[in-house]
């Protein structure tokens, strides 16, 4: 069909016999038509069109607690999914990252004398929050008052007559939610508690809860972590394990300084990326920064050859979620990988999609770094 394209810095305009469809870009998008090339039909996709992009799109995160200003604000820790209060003004004096998770394994490269940290769990004091990949370690010693989260019963054994107890390795230390009993994390000792980062959300006390939908919040969290870990410890490789030890998912991060941007334009035939959906409005356009990665499920025994070599390499970093966090994680993956044209959803054996993470007001998220061109 004959068409006619007309680039601006600011649209897209396609014309045919039929009618005319505009994409309009916003407005901190500007594209330089003298760049563009690659213009070809594929059936089944519709047009390809590679054009050059100026972004002055913030990439600049939050940071969830700034050690040097905030760390002795008081602090709410809410339940993500349903808005339950869990720990009501806690002021933060210490918040410290912790090192890797196999880092006792190197303990011995380290030191030319016996561990110096056998026997000595790194756990927080009361008014500490320690972060780790996935999870941060909170004492609630001082909240057990407090109405709060059910910690699902516990059987615990006496180790000596120091009345120091250690969780049997069967017991059930689940930790959920009393209002939609969702699970947020898991006890690590008899006063602390290990939540995971995508089941809560932390506000300065003055602050109300933010109401964020669930798939937006789950993959804007993954997509920072991503980056974050990539960025500190160089490593693109990510396996995503439920707490149950299981493999669900194995990531591949291609490269993180993508831009996702829509326009409802004129056409009734666009369809809306499943994250912007939420957020934008009629008749006005949406972007969002975004991780590109390629993805294989290891769901119902799939992958499990490339799961089984993937977990002996040292290059793949390890994340434990919530079992049914992962689940919603990997639905979320194949929906966005659902919406992309048929000849781009697939690279080798793995499949490609985009992340994207929002920047939301007044919620405090982990600090991350902007990758360029990692491939």
């Amino acid at each position: 069909m004959p068409m006619d394209i007309s680039i601006t810095p600011s649209s897209l305009q396609m014309k045919t016999a039929e009618g005319c469809t505009e994409i309009c870009l916003p407005a901190e998008v500007r594209l330089v038509p003298s760049s563009s090339r690659g213009l070809q039909y594929v059936a089944g996709d519709g047009l390809h069109l590679r054009l050059q992009a100026r972004a002055d799109f913030s990439t600049k995160l939050t940071s969830m607690f700034n050690q040097s200003s905030q760390a002795q604000d008081c602090c709410t820790f809410y339940c993500q999914s349903c808005g339950e209060v869990l720990i009501r003004d806690r002021k933060l004096l210490r918040v410290l990252p912790l090192p890797a998770e196999n880092w006792g394994a190197l303990v011995g490269e380290w030191c030319c004398h016996p561990d110096p940290f056998a026997n000595k769990p790194l756990h927080p004091r009361e008014n500490d929050c320690f972060i780790g990949d996935s999870f941060f370690l909170v004492n609630l010693r001082s909240d057990m008052w407090q109405p709060g989260p059910r910690v699902a019963p516990v059987e615990t054994h006496c180790l000596s007559s120091e009345n120091h107890f250690k969780l049997k390795p069967k017991a059930n230390t689940n930790v959920i939610c009393k209002r939609c009993k969702v699970m947020l994390g898991e006890t690590v000792s008899s006063e602390t508690i290990k939540f995971y980062i995508t089941e809560m959300i932390i506000q300065p006390s003055e602050r109300k809860f933010p109401i964020i939908p669930r798939s937006q919040f789950v993959q804007s969290i993954i997509a920072q972590c991503l980056v974050e870990l990539s960025s500190a410890r160089s490593t693109f490789r990510f396996s995503i394990q439920g707490h149950d030890g299981k493999a669900y998912i194995l990531l591949w991060l291609l490269n993180s300084d993508s831009l996702v941007i829509e326009s409802l334009g004129s056409s009734r035939s666009v369809k809306k990326f499943p994250l912007l959906e939420d957020i934008s409005k009629a008749d006005s356009s949406s972007a969002g920064n975004a991780v590109k990665v390629l993805y294989q499920p290891c769901i119902k025994s799939r992958n499990e050859k490339l799961a089984s070599s993937w977990e002996s390499d040292i290059s793949v970093h390890s994340l434990t979620l919530p079992s049914a966090t992962c689940l919603e994680l990997l639905l979320i993956l194949s929906s966005n990988n659902a919406m992309l044209p048929p000849s781009l959803r697939c690279m080798n054996s793995f499949q490609l999609l985009q992340i994207v993470w929002m920047d939301f007001p007044g919620l405090r998220a982990p600090e991350m770094k902007l990758l360029l061109s990692h491939r």
